[in-house]
């Protein structure tokens, strides 16, 4: 079924009548529901910030959280994360659980624990969101990034990226079950930004995303990010690595129970490998033995995968590595989507002087904006949307600057 259903989504196959009927219901039900614009955040609550999706399956939203947490917490916030846990036991009851290193896939969930692992940040699960971010609030966060969510009306916002797969773009455009889309492409004009993951530089070519630049008119046109990943970790041995180009031309196994299997195997034939592939459902645990094959090739598995194997023993015989990935952006594009995260979610203000710790203060001249510590005297350039908290960088104010009486 699931196949099937990928073929019409993504593969140029013509839904059926009964598809498209119950697409057109679903289309109908939307029409005739009150519109559910999330709320936004209120003035001097930690501001949540949405990265999510408009298709069914993923898209590469948990590697754009664990970067857009390291850049954040580059400049001094205090950030935590919010996710619904699927896949795992603990949001099964109405409480938030903080995740914990040791805690176990099956209770809190793949992603959530990968994104704790790799950010060191506090992650929060729970079936209703908005309840994991006022926890988050209380434990002290400034800023709140939820993996998923962009569908969670309930959940309060004040910026929302929507992640695109660049292969798959917007498949047939046709709203569930007939196509992929949870909601209509012209939902794109109202978010900060449009970010897709890999796929051809030129934007026109992605299916769904011709229009984009008319549509998106705040995201103003789509921006390029790239997962990438060169290097091999074993699997519960850390310290063993190895180059992923030193399995080139060989024979693989290839395990992953990700959104998107597919793109995980795809890395490894553009890396020259020659993967044998062993696609699972998003989410689902790795039966036992599924990593022993019994013919002395190395198995390979996506990052989300391993945390899943975290504490069980490898099978003897078993040469298994991990393949952990880095979403990156050209200088740019890096650069607008932080500028248009920082000024959405009022994040400018919340940020510290580096040098005595102290408030700053967002002030804009005719030709450039600052953030001045008056206790220091100094002026912080904004360039682009983006601070640069370095003191060789800051502008000394004389005493009686007209600066400094704003």
């Amino acid at each position: 079924m699931e196949d099937w259903l990928q073929r019409i989504w993504y593969g140029g196959v013509h839904p059926p009548a009964w598809l498209r009927a119950l697409a057109s219901l679903h289309s109908a039900y939307r029409s005739l529901r009150p519109a559910a614009t999330p709320p936004r955040n209120s003035p001097g609550e930690a501001p949540v910030v949405v990265v999510g999706n408009l298709t069914v399956g993923g898209t590469g939203k948990t590697p754009l959280v664990i970067w857009l947490c390291g850049q954040l917490q580059a400049l001094g916030l205090r950030v935590a994360v919010v996710s619904r846990g699927y896949g795992g036991s603990a949001t099964r009851g109405t409480g938030t659980l903080r995740v914990e290193p040791g805690h176990p896939a099956s209770l809190v969930g793949d992603e959530p624990l990968l994104v704790s692992l790799r950010t060191g940040a506090p992650v929060y699960v729970a079936r209703e969101r908005a309840a994991a971010a006022a926890q988050a609030r209380r434990d002290g966060a400034q800023v709140i990034l939820a993996d998923d969510g962009l569908q969670h009306a309930a959940l309060a916002r004040s910026c929302e990226i929507v992640v695109v797969d660049g292969a798959r773009g917007l498949g047939n455009g046709r709203l569930l079950p007939a196509g992929p889309l949870r909601e209509p492409a012209t939902r794109l004009a109202s978010v900060a930004a449009v970010v897709v993951n890999g796929g051809p530089a030129d934007a026109s070519r992605i299916p769904g995303l011709a229009g984009l630049a008319g549509l998106a008119g705040r995201a103003a046109g789509p921006l390029s990010m790239r997962l990438v990943g060169a290097e091999l970790v074993g699997l519960g041995a850390p310290l063993r690595r190895q180059p992923l180009a030193a399995l080139a031309g060989r024979q693989v196994h290839a395990v992953a129970a990700i959104g998107n299997p597919e793109r995980f195997f795809q890395a490894l034939r553009d890396a020259g490998l020659k993967p044998i592939v062993h696609p699972y459902r998003d989410h689902e645990p790795l039966p036992p033995g599924a990593l022993a094959f019994g013919d002395g090739l190395p198995v390979l598995m996506s990052e989300k995968d391993a945390v899943k194997c975290a504490g069980a023993a490898v099978p003897p015989g078993v040469d298994a590595w991990v393949l952990p990935v880095e979403a990156q952006f050209g200088e740019a594009d890096g650069r607008a989507l932080l500028g248009r995260v920082l000024m959405d979610a009022r994040l400018l203000e919340l940020l510290a002087c580096p040098v005595c710790k102290g408030p700053l203060r967002h002030v804009r001249d005719a030709d450039s904006e600052s953030l001045l510590c008056r206790a220091d005297r100094l002026a912080f350039p904004v360039r682009d949307g983006i601070p640069v908290m370095l003191e060789e960088e800051a502008r000394v104010l004389p005493a009686g600057d007209p600066l400094l009486e704003r």
